[in-house]
């Protein structure tokens, strides 16, 4: 089953014509004049960069930067460079000295756990290590 092609709008095929002219009557390897590529972007700003640069036959990536981040007629939204990695320092903050007293009684007695300090031992493993000593 055959494509159909979409339709052209009007403007669109006025300019295919000038750069048409242009390639025709160009002697070697001349850029395209810049006034021509303004009013490539300007018809990719209306209907888009890659209906565009199909029907003009010109380079998508050259046009797309042309039209200065405008699709359409509407801005795009670029994502944005993610921030540089910085090391920031986490220290805790100076606070009263925190204290625990801990009591565990069992078969063999009683064993009372007291401190005094910013961090805490490792609880369970101490009372188990004591309680379970002979």
């Amino acid at each position: 089953m055959p494509r159909s092609t979409p339709a052209v709008p009007s403007d669109l095929q006025e300019l295919r014509g000038r750069f048409e002219d242009w390639r025709r009557t160009r002697r070697g390897k001349l850029p395209i004049p810049e006034p021509l590529w303004a009013a490539a972007a300007e018809a990719a700003r209306s209907h888009g960069v890659c209906q565009t640069a199909q029907v003009l036959r010109l380079e998508y990536k050259k046009l797309k930067h042309l039209t200065d981040g405008e699709v359409g007629g509407k801005p795009v939204r670029r994502r944005r460079a993610p921030a540089p990695a910085r090391l920031v320092e986490l220290a805790p903050l100076p606070t009263a000295a925190a204290e625990c007293v801990i009591e565990l009684e069992g078969p063999r007695g009683k064993l009372r756990i007291q401190w005094k300090g910013a961090t805490a031992p490792d609880l369970a493993g101490l009372s188990r290590v004591l309680w379970e000593s002979a």
